[in-house]
């Protein structure tokens, strides 16, 4: 730390000293590379949690986080079958962890891909110098999941699944786990992200994706954590020639939710796509930042962000493009949009373009706004009760952001939670 820099409030170099007190505490026993592990540590030593004097995380606090003292979790034995019977009705292979643990009895591993399960998947993208939460996973990471296409290979559809048991009242738990996925060339996998508990824990989750030439990637993300839960997650991506990254995140729970992706096209012709949608209320917090950088030419990326605030939620959205100088022909698009059905909801947007080729074609927008009266009047004009007009209207606006999915049974199990939410928020 620089020596001239102030001082981070005591509050967070104390949510710092109790994270680095655990690692001395677990590290002999910690499995993985010792040698990743202990630069992870050093780098959380050196920078500890991220606060708001940081630009990057100016519009979200980690103070309730550092507040709370996390403990180690219990062996998963827990009855999870609460917790599975909500994850989405695909028919497909999955890997469960509970509390950021393997468990085999409620995994049906894949036979398309290779897959290795039992200490964290390091893979060669993260980078803990640089994200405070990607050192802290770095250092703490206990389990994950290495998940290997073949060239040219197929694999359908699994399903990567986080359930948070969250442990007694007062001893909620903390788990980081670490996940690498490789598509090897023209390699084909829809994966279905889902993150969901019951009661207090933090779930720092870090993912590393390498898209192989002309291989293709549907990456589909539900978060539904408990509303007691911190959810913070790291995606990184690294997209080869004309290789094709195309995600969609839905946040719905959590009281403090952060996803960050940072994403390179690293190759001629790569494509990424990152949608997204945030569905917040009461006092929920939820963050959603990207960083796309376009190193090759003629290279595509598109986001479309979409949020939905009710009661005294915030949310945020930080979105930047980086073209570098041999990046021409590159073609970004960026819109971030806010509907506010609250006067004490809030919405921070920062889009940014970061742009050193002379040939582009990028833009970016943002618009906030709430539901039209004028809309509101023609339907209850025809007998729609306010509830039922409020909601016709919503999804209406979130339509735009589901359309691009093309995974038809994914994208149903989207809408399907996302119309959960509206009726929890309506009751």
């Amino acid at each position: 730390m620089n020596a001239l820099a102030p001082l981070p409030p005591a509050w967070l170099r104390e949510g710092a000293a109790a994270f680095l007190s655990r690692y001395e505490g677990l590290r002999e026993r910690l499995p993985g590379d010792v040698a990743v592990r202990a630069a992870g540590a050093a780098a959380f030593r050196g920078r500890g949690l991220p606060g708001m004097r940081e630009e990057a995380w100016h519009y979200t606090s980690l103070r309730a986080l550092a507040e709370t003292r996390f403990a180690e979790p219990l062996t998963p034995v827990a009855d999870c079958a609460t917790l599975m019977a909500r994850l989405p009705a695909l028919d497909a292979p999955r890997l469960v962890f509970v509390d950021g643990r393997f468990r085999d009895d409620l995994s049906l591993v894949p036979t398309l891909a290779a897959v290795r399960v039992g200490g964290p998947g390091y893979g060669t993208l993260a980078q803990p110098g640089r994200e405070q939460m990607v050192a802290l996973n770095t250092m703490l990471a206990e389990d994950g999941a290495t998940i290997e296409v073949a060239e040219g290979a197929d694999a359908g559809t699994l399903l990567l699944v986080s359930l948070g048991t969250g442990g007694p009242p007062d001893r909620p738990v903390a788990f980081h786990p670490r996940h690498a996925l490789r598509l090897g060339t023209g390699a084909r996998l829809v994966l279905f992200e889902v993150a969901l508990g019951a009661g207090g824990y933090l779930h720092n989750a870090v993912l590393e994706v390498s898209v192989g030439a002309d291989a293709a990637l549907t990456h589909l993300r539900l978060q539904d954590e408990s509303s007691a839960a911190f959810h913070v997650s790291t995606l990184y991506a690294e997209i080869a020639a004309r290789g094709t990254y195309d995600s969609f995140a839905l946040a719905l729970g959590a009281r403090l939710a952060r996803m960050e992706v940072h994403a390179r096209l690293a190759g001629k012709g790569a494509a990424a796509h990152l949608n997204a949608a945030q569905l917040l209320g009461g006092a929920q917090h939820g963050d959603f930042t990207t960083v796309v950088t376009h190193d090759a030419p003629h290279c595509a990326s598109r986001q479309t962000v979409k949020n939905v605030l009710a009661g005294r939620s915030r949310g945020v959205f930080q979105g930047r493009i980086e073209v570098a100088r041999d990046a021409q022909k590159t073609d970004g698009y960026q819109m971030n949009q806010a509907l506010l059905l609250s006067a004490e909801a809030e919405i921070d947007s920062k889009p940014q373009l970061e742009i050193y080729a002379d040939d582009v074609k990028c833009s970016h927008g943002a618009t906030v706004g709430e539901l039209d009266p004028e809309q509101m009047f023609y339907l209850r004009s025809r007998g729609i009760p306010a509830p039922e007009a409020r909601a016709m209207l919503v999804r209406a606006f979130l339509a735009a952001a589901f359309e691009p999915i093309t995974h038809a049974a994914g994208r149903a199990a989207l809408e399907a939670a996302a119309a959960g939410w509206w009726e929890r928020q309506a009751s």
